[in-house]
């Protein structure tokens, strides 16, 4: 299990975040982001060298702030092929430097999160050690989802990441979070697959949502 430590980064996530989201087509902001942790889990690497995370975060720049989902790998050392996908370099207190990436492009972070919609892993609190998150639910249904061979399929759209497996299926991690009708995440015509969670609003209460969902490719 990743251990979760209790120390000081330089700059801080939400800083690199800042400079970040600007430059994704699914950022609706306007201006610099004014941001502020929502929520998220964590995912475990089964090797214990790349720590997952998945951020959620709330953006107050605009007139209606947007809440956004945003994975995230930590890595001791650069990810050889993916200086497009370096969010930034930070200095952990107790790892030392660490290299920030978008996550859709990390092919650990996508084959954990196949594995968790599977069922075959399970979500970890994003902020205690060793401890499940069973806030996040997933289904599967179908054969088993392999990533594709290369994340250089992977595409961002204007509310959403797909990440392409083999055998026709594809993966949409929605970037930008809408709460559920009633509180529920409502898993969409023609979905095989989902992984839904909940975050903070900006008035304190809380919403639930869906986070990624498997669709079959006619």
């Amino acid at each position: 299990m990743a251990v979760i430590h209790r120390t000081t980064l330089q700059p801080t996530k939400l800083e690199l975040l800042t400079s970040w989201l600007p430059s994704r087509p699914w950022y609706r902001g306007a201006g610099e982001p004014r941001l502020a942790k929502a929520g998220g889990f964590r995912l475990d690497d089964p090797r214990g060298e790349v720590g997952i995370e998945f951020m959620v975060v709330t953006d107050a720049s605009a007139a209606r702030p947007a809440t956004y989902l945003v994975p995230l790998t930590y890595r001791g050392a650069a990810l050889d092929g993916a200086d497009h996908a370096l969010i930034g370099t930070m200095r952990h207190g107790v790892l030392g430097r660490r290299w920030v990436y978008d996550g859709c492009q990390d092919p650990v972070l996508v084959a954990q999160l196949f594995a968790l919609t599977e069922g075959r892993v399970q979500a970890q609190d994003q902020n205690t050690s060793d401890t499940p998150d069973r806030d996040v639910t997933r289904s599967f249904t179908g054969d088993a989802l392999t990533p594709a061979d290369a994340v250089a399929s992977v595409t961002d759209g204007r509310t959403r990441t797909e990440l392409p497996a083999r055998h026709g299926a594809t993966l949409r991690l929605h970037r930008v979070l809408s709460p559920g009708q009633d509180g529920e995440a409502l898993l969409p015509e023609g979905a095989t697959g989902h992984v839904a969670g909940s975050w903070d609003l900006p008035d304190g209460t809380r919403a639930r949502g869906l986070f990624a969902a498997v669709h079959a490719v006619s």
